[in-house]
C-alpha cells in the first residue's frame, strides 16, 4: 500500500514538472523581437517584426500558463494532504495505523480488606495500557484505611464508592448472612456504574483478594470478540474450580474449554447480558443465582485449564469455605499466552461440542479402583464414569476434585462431563453416552 501511494506522488509530481517544461520550450521556440530564427539565418530572410497575432498569442499563451501553473498547485496540494496521513513522521520508521482495540474496564470489587494493594498492584504490573484497561476500584463499607489504600493510587485508578451504607433487613434464620446480601447490592450498583452511567460494553470482575496472571489481560481481550458473536456463551472466566497444582496440565496453558457451570472469580459480562439480569437481580447469593437455569438458560462460559486469578482471601463472609482444601492450591498461570495470535474458533458451540464428545466417548472405560490407585496403562485420556449423584459425589471427593453441584451441574462441567488431570493423565468423569440434560434435584 505504501509503495502504491509513493508512485502515486512521485507520477503527480512528473506530470507537473514535464506539463511546465513543455510550455517554456514552445515559449522559447517563439522568435523574440530583434532576434532572427534559425530557420531564417539558413535562408538569409530579413528580420521581421511580429505581427499583432503573435503578440496576441503569446499573452493568451501566457494567461494559459498561468491558468495551468493554478491547477496544478491544487493538484500537489491534494497529493501533500492526502500524504500526510501515510507519510513516515519520524526518521525512516513508517507510521503503522493500529487496529482499533476494545476499552474493558477491570472493576475491582472492594470492602475492607487493605490487602486490596496486592490486587491492584498486580492488576498495574501486568495491564498493557490504561486507555484500553482503565481500572475501577468500587469500595462498599465505608472503611477507611482500604480507601486511603485505593487514593494512594492517584488517577492510575478510579474510586468509586458505594453510597448506601444503611443495614439490610434480612430473615432472623439468615442474620449470619448479611453480609451476601451486601455484595449482593454492592455488585447490582457497580455494574450499573460501569455499563450506566460510563456507558462502557463489557466488563472483567475481580474481587479485592484475586491476583492475576501476567497473560490475564491478553486472556479477555482475545475472548471478547467470541463472546460477544457467540449467543450460546454468557460469560468468560479466569477460573478452573479444579485448577489445584498437579490437576491440570501445565504444558497446555493454552487450552480453553466450554463449561456449563459459571465459575466467577475474575468474569467478564456484556452490557446485554446486564441488562437481562439488572431488572431481577438477588437480593443475596448472587453466584449461586447465576447458576439457576432460569438465569444460565443453557448458555456456557470460557474457562481455562490452567487459572489466571489466584484467591488469596481465606478471610472473608465464606468464612474460608473451601479456601484450606481447594483454593489455596490454585495453581496461577506463568507463562504468557498469546491469546490474541490464536485460532479460538474451535470454541465455538457446534464444533466444540462435536469435538469434545467425540474425544471423551471415544477414550476407554476404566474403573474407580485403577484410577484411585494408579494402576492406568497408557497416555489416556481415559473415561471415568459415573451414574448417579451419588457415584459422582463419591468417585469426585475420593480423586480430589471439587464434588458440590449447582442446579444439578458440577463444578468446570461441560456436558456433565468433569475433566482434570491425576497421575500425569487426563481423565473423563462423564455420564454414559447419551446425557441429554441436568437434573436440578442433583444439588
Amino acid at each position: 500500500m505504501l509503495r502504491k501511494r509513493g508512485s502515486l506522488i512521485f507520477c503527480g509530481t512528473f506530470l507537473f514538472v514535464t506539463w511546465n517544461a513543455i510550455l517554456v520550450l514552445l515559449l522559447w521556440g517563439r522568435p523574440q523581437p530583434g532576434q532572427p530564427g534559425e530557420a531564417g539565418q539558413e535562408q538569409g530572410a530579413p528580420l521581421e517584426i511580429p505581427s499583432d497575432d503573435v503578440v496576441g498569442d503569446v499573452l493568451r499563451m501566457a494567461d494559459t500558463f498561468e491558468a495551468e501553473l493554478e491547477r496544478q498547485k491544487e493538484i500537489l496540494l491534494q497529493i501533500q494532504n492526502h500524504q500526510s496521513l501515510w507519510e513516515p513522521s519520524n526518521g525512516n520508521k513508517v507510521k503503522a495505523v493500529a487496529p482499533e482495540q476494545p476499552i474493558i474496564p477491570i472493576l475491582v470489587i472492594a470492602c475492607n480488606r487493605v490487602t486490596v494493594r496486592r490486587c491492584v498492584d498486580k492488576l498495574l504490573q501486568h495491564r498493557p495500557s490504561a486507555e484500553h484497561f482503565p481500572i475501577i476500584v468500587s469500595q462498599d463499607c465505608g472503611h477507611a484505611e482500604t480507601a486511603e489504600v485505593i487514593r494512594s493510587y492517584g488517577d492510575k485508578v478510579t474510586h468509586l464508592k458505594q453510597p448506601d451504607l444503611s443495614d439490610i433487613a434480612v430473615r432472623p434464620e439468615h442474620k449470619k448472612f448479611k453480609g451476601y446480601y451486601k455484595i449482593s447490592r454492592h455488585y447490582r450498583w457497580a455494574l450499573n456504574q460501569v455499563f450506566r452511567t460510563l456507558s462502557h460494553s463489557s466488563v472483567v470482575i475481580v474481587e479485592d483478594d484475586l491476583e492475576v496472571a501476567p497473560d490475564f489481560f491478553e486472556y479477555f481481550r482475545a475472548l471478547l470478540p467470541l463472546l460477544k458473536s457467540d449467543p450460546s456463551l454468557w460469560c468468560v472466566s479466569a477460573w478452573n474450580d479444579n485448577g489445584r497444582d498437579g490437576y491440570v496440565d501445565p504444558g497446555k496453558a493454552d487450552l480453553l474449554y466450554r463449561t456449563d457451570f459459571f465459575p466467577g472469580l475474575g468474569w467478564m459480562l456484556v452490557r446485554e447480558v446486564w441488562d437481562e439480569l439488572e431488572p431481577k437481580w438477588p437480593a443475596s447469593f448472587w453466584d449461586d443465582w447465576m447458576r439457576q437455569p432460569e438465569q444460565r438458560r443453557d448458555r456456557a462460559c470460557i474457562r481455562p485449564e490452567v487459572s489466571r486469578t489466584l484467591t488469596f482471601g481465606r478471610q472473608g463472609v465464606s468464612l474460608g469455605q473451601f479456601f484450606d482444601k481447594y483454593l489455596r492450591y490454585i495453581k496461577l498461570n506463568t507463562e504468557f499466552v498469546p491469546f490474541t495470535k490464536l485460532d479460538l474458533s474451535y470454541l465455538k458451540e457446534e464444533t466444540y461440542k462435536q469435538n469434545f464428545e467425540k474425544e471423551v466417548y471415544s477414550a476407554p472405560v476404566v474403573t474407580y479402583e485403577a484410577v484411585k490407585q494408579g494402576q492406568l496403562t497408557g497416555p489416556g485420556p481415559f473415561r471415568l464414569q459415573y451414574s448417579s449423584k451419588d457415584s459422582f459425589k463419591m468417585m469426585a471427593k475420593n480423586l480430589g476434585v471439587m464434588d458440590d453441584l449447582k442446579s444439578g451441574v458440577p463444578r468446570a462441567g461441560y456436558r456433565g462431563v468433569v475433566s482434570f488431570i491425576s497421575r500425569g493423565r487426563r481423565i473423563y468423569l462423564a455420564p454414559p453416552p447419551g446425557w441429554s440434560k441436568y437434573d436440578p434435584t442433583w444439588s
